[in-house]
């Protein structure tokens, strides 16, 4: 066993076999892809070039031929997504290419294909008995094969692995400009007046990002992915609410980050790799691969929610308008002013101040008193800091998870702050994947974006950064719950349309009033939130929903349509991009000047560089089911630990050892009904 591979966790006899972070140096990572790519290849061709008649132990050996190669991907692409640099940015753009040529290599490789054949006939006839695990997990081999091409001729393999190679380098490309994008649009602000409306501890915040930036005697206001930016709730100065907003909607087009060039390659490319695979276009290719199947099967849902929404969003407009004309007799109401007039009309209709609601949700007292006990009280497992655990930052702090009778579980591995060098919004990721068969533990990370406290000051939450904690963790529930064979179906190995599931399940338990007055305390004295607040946050729980919708949605139509239409419908030239998203929603009845997409197309990191490309619909098929599943929770007395195993048994621990649907049925009894999100959001 080579030192790199010791470095990285392999063959370790310590209980959790994640990378050493703190031995491991940029060059480390370059060398042990290519370590593992090799090793990979090494045993794969033993593997397609044996004789025997293939039996089960075929599925484990080619499970464990990519331990290695996996582990290092999901060390550095953590690392990386959290902490990136120049050198960070060659080896990604460089690997990613790599990697997609590697796994061309390995699922257009015809004689290994032909030994999963014969064991699927072996396993048909009696010869080669397979447990329902192996059986589930050879069929999804033998599909992965043929999603991949094994069935096209010579010349149409050689195509896609041209398309597969060229379409990971730009991805890369995109990840990269879209993250520069987002700093260079950061707002200089030059006097404290532009930041009125701001607390003590966001002002310090905005001090450091200057500070961080070389910026003497300023503030900095750094982006966040979404098009609205947290701090247009607070800010009372309008020209800086502007200011800030234009920022966010005009990123990503200057020069050193421009986007739009590898946005129209990266449509052709997967236009043309559906089109090989025999798909009508990209977004069913997709979704074949899902729960849904077929865009016909989620189309007709979207556009009716989506327009509903808008419906909701524009009489919602008519409340800020007459708020703002109140305040600002004359004044107009736009874009940037949306989410401070909503504050303001949310704390006069039901007593509810986000300036004064911050105080009471310090990140310590979330995390613990909030996230994790909910986790406890579902499923009984608890929460020990480790502090010898060197993790991926300097920010980031690891807990060792146990069971009820104290058995190791897991590990988690939080880096909760922003940093220039940090990709947008929040994610969690699997360093290590659970699996029974390797003896391997889940060690999972949870990654946010909330502005770093300044030395010796309190992290302080926007309620909307509570609710995301608690939908990451409910990724890494998904992991750390996983009790699964192989470590291709551990945690969140699901159809891309049911991984939000767990996550938004996860985040009904913010809004639980037992859970609120145990981690909604003041961070200088302690006080629980009052009693009044808790039950106007229970009731403010689906103000603003038609907005919330209608800019989720919006993203969503966008996505399905860039990969659903003819080229020859698609914009030809990126200065075309602008005016074609505003016809595409003009033209659906969708577009509402006041309520911007979540993201425009130009910054739509999830479908142009993080896998969610035609697959943002996931996040609406999933609520579906959230709603669904929520209102199972409370029909059988919510919060409480026998509904928390149930879930746990059918669904988080299951990963993606069998069909997601039949985990669904298995916890519910039936299909999904829409018409629990339907009522949810409002929209009948």
């Amino acid at each position: 066993m080579s030192t790199l591979q010791q470095r990285f966790g392999i063959g370790t006899q310590n209980t959790f076999a994640q990378a050493n972070f703190a031995a491991i140096s940029d060059d480390d990572y370059r060398a042990a892809f290519e370590e593992g790519i090799a090793a990979q290849n090494d045993a794969l061709a033993a593997l397609a070039a044996a004789t025997d008649a293939p039996c089960g132990c075929l599925l484990a050996d080619f499970e464990a031929s990519g331990v290695y190669l996996t582990r290092v991907g999901e060390s550095f692409w953590t690392l990386k997504s959290a902490d990136t640099n120049e050198a960070r940015d060659a080896i990604d753009e460089e690997m990613s290419a790599r990697l997609a040529v590697h796994s061309d290599s390995i699922y257009l490789n015809k004689a290994l294909f032909d030994r999963f054949v014969a064991l699927d006939e072996r396993a048909k006839t009696g010869e080669a008995e397979l447990d329902e695990q192996d059986a589930w997990l050879l069929s999804e081999t033998l599909r992965k094969f043929r999603r991949s091409g094994i069935e096209l001729d010579e010349a149409g393999q050689e195509r896609l692995k041209a398309i597969n190679e060229e379409l990971a380098a730009l991805e890369s490309k995109y990840i990269q400009l879209v993250v520069k994008g987002r700093g260079e649009a950061a707002v200089r602000i030059e006097t404290l007046a532009e930041l009125d409306g701001l607390s003590e501890a966001q002002i310090a915040a905005c001090k450091a990002t200057a500070e961080a930036r070389g910026w003497d005697g300023a503030w900095g206001l750094e982006l966040v992915n979404t098009t609205q930016q947290p701090l247009l709730a607070s800010l009372n100065h309008r020209a800086t609410r502007e200011r800030l907003f234009k920022a966010s909607v005009g990123r990503s087009t200057l020069p050193s980050s421009d986007v739009r060039p590898i946005m129209l390659r990266l449509i052709a490319l997967r236009g043309e790799k559906a089109h090989l695979l025999g798909f009508r276009h990209y977004a069913d290719y997709v979704a074949s691969n899902g729960c849904a199947k077929s865009t016909d099967n989620f189309m007709p849902l979207l556009k009716t929610m989506t327009a509903a929404a808008v419906r909701n969003a524009k009489r919602e407009a008519e409340a800020l308008q007459a708020l703002l004309s109140d305040l600002e007799p004359g004044a107009t109401l736009e874009a940037w002013d949306w989410q401070w007039l909503a504050e303001k009309l949310k704390a006069s209709q039901l007593n509810l101040d986000a300036a004064e609601l911050t105080p009471y949700l310090s990140f310590e007292s979330v995390l613990v008193n909030g996230v994790f006990a909910a986790a406890t009280g579902l499923y009984g497992i608890t929460f020990h800091k480790r502090d010898d655990v060197v993790g991926y930052t300097a920010d980031t702090r690891a807990y060792e998870i146990r069971e009820a009778d104290g058995s190791v579980l897991a590990l988690a591995l939080f880096d909760p702050y922003a940093r220039a060098s940090k990709e947008g919004g929040a994610w969690m990721t699997q360093i290590v994947d659970q699996s029974t068969a390797f003896g391997t533990l889940s060690v999972v990370t949870n990654n946010c974006n909330q502005p770093k406290p300044a030395p010796g000051k309190t992290g302080l939450m926007t309620w909307d950064e509570v609710t995301t904690l608690f939908h990451e963790f409910g990724h890494d529930l998904h992991g750390i719950l996983s009790h699964v064979k192989y470590p291709d179906a551990s945690g969140t190995s699901t159809p891309g349309d049911f991984v939000e599931f767990p996550s938004q399940v996860n985040e009904i338990w913010a809004w639980e009033p037992a859970l609120i007055e145990q981690y909604a305390r003041h961070f200088e004295t302690g006080e629980p939130l009052p009693q009044s607040y808790v039950e106007t946050l229970a009731a403010s729980q689906h103000f603003g929903e038609g907005y919330d919708a209608a800019e989720i949605y919006q993203s969503t139509y966008l996505d399905q349509v860039w990969h659903q239409s003819a080229a020859a419908d698609l914009p030809q030239t990126p200065d075309e991009i602008e005016a074609w998203e505003h016809k595409t929603l003009v033209d659906a009845g969708f577009f509402f000047e006041l309520v911007p997409p979540r993201y425009k197309s130009v910054y739509f990191s999830h479908i142009w560089g993080v896998g969610y490309s035609a697959n943002y619909y996931g996040y609406m098929w999933a609520d579906v089911m959230a709603a669904d599943a929520q209102a199972w929770f409370r029909e059988n007395g919510g919060l409480k630990r026998e509904n928390g195993d149930h879930f746990r048994a059918e669904v988080l621990s299951r990963g993606g050892s069998r069909d997601a649907m039949e985990s669904y049925r298995a916890f519910r009894g039936s299909d999904p009904d829409p018409i629990h999100l339907i009522r949810r959001r409002g929209l009948e």
